[in-house]
């Protein structure tokens, strides 16, 4: 089967702009999905040549769903790959906007690379994600350039929004005052559903899943598995 950068490199017909590691982590996280009716949305058309590597890579079966403010890509629209126009910091309109959709099994966010848009699109969208999908935020060094509202450690950026929600996965081991210190948007959600915040050069990975609680200690050895009776919510 012929590799995603081969695709990049070869058999796409509009450009893009991508880092080249970003394709070992794309190809990681979405090649079980490869010629399955995958549902795909992506925040960011530009000039149209990773929706051509999406449709190379995924096949023909896949849904694609392009999102853009330009009215331009709309010549991007074809039968499986479906182009909107809207604009990716209106959180009401975003959650309005799929509401008779059903869940997507990836979303990429390469669309405006600011920190509100980043945010806004996170909380509208990571609902309407599959039980078992990925939520990719990519370009997040714009978190630390000026030109883009950033800077190291600045507290409204995406890269800090994001450490925010590592805690949720811990979170069957909080003591029960440390909730109230927890981001409320979403909250239900990403209790029950985020597994897993993943970080890379210039992206951040987000995974779904239905967690189960972690109840106690087991113990293993000797043949046996038993549950010990030390809790580990003191």
């Amino acid at each position: 089967m012929i590799s995603i950068l081969d695709i990049a490199t070869n058999n796409i017909k509009n450009p893009m702009f991508k880092l080249e590691h970003y394709f070992d982590i794309y190809d990681k996280y979405f090649s079980k999905y490869r010629n399955t009716p995958v549902r795909i949305l992506e925040i960011g058309v530009c000039d149209g040549g990773s929706l051509d590597l999406w449709r190379e890579y995924f096949g023909d079966t896949a849904i694609i769903y392009g999102m853009d403010i330009n009215p331009s890509v709309k010549r991007f629209n074809t039968q499986n790959t479906r182009i909107i126009i809207a604009d990716q910091q209106d959180r009401e309109y975003l959650e309005e906007l799929f509401t008779d959709e059903p869940p997507f099994d990836i979303i990429l966010d390469d669309g405006g690379h600011m920190p509100d848009q980043q945010k806004n699109s996170f909380e509208a969208l990571f609902p309407l994600l599959h039980k078992d999908g990925v939520y990719i935020v990519e370009d997040i060094q714009t978190s630390y350039w000026k030109s883009f509202n950033g800077g190291l450690r600045k507290s409204n950026t995406f890269i800090e929004f994001s450490k925010q929600l590592i805690d949720y996965i811990n979170v069957d081991h909080f003591r029960e005052e440390d909730n109230l210190l927890l981001y409320l948007p979403l909250k239900t959600a990403l209790q029950t559903q985020l597994t897993s915040v993943n970080y890379y050069d210039g992206m951040v990975v987000f995974t779904k899943g239905n967690k189960i609680r972690k109840d106690g200690i087991h113990y293993y050895g000797n043949g046996i598995t038993k549950k010990e009776s030390i809790s580990l919510y003191n």
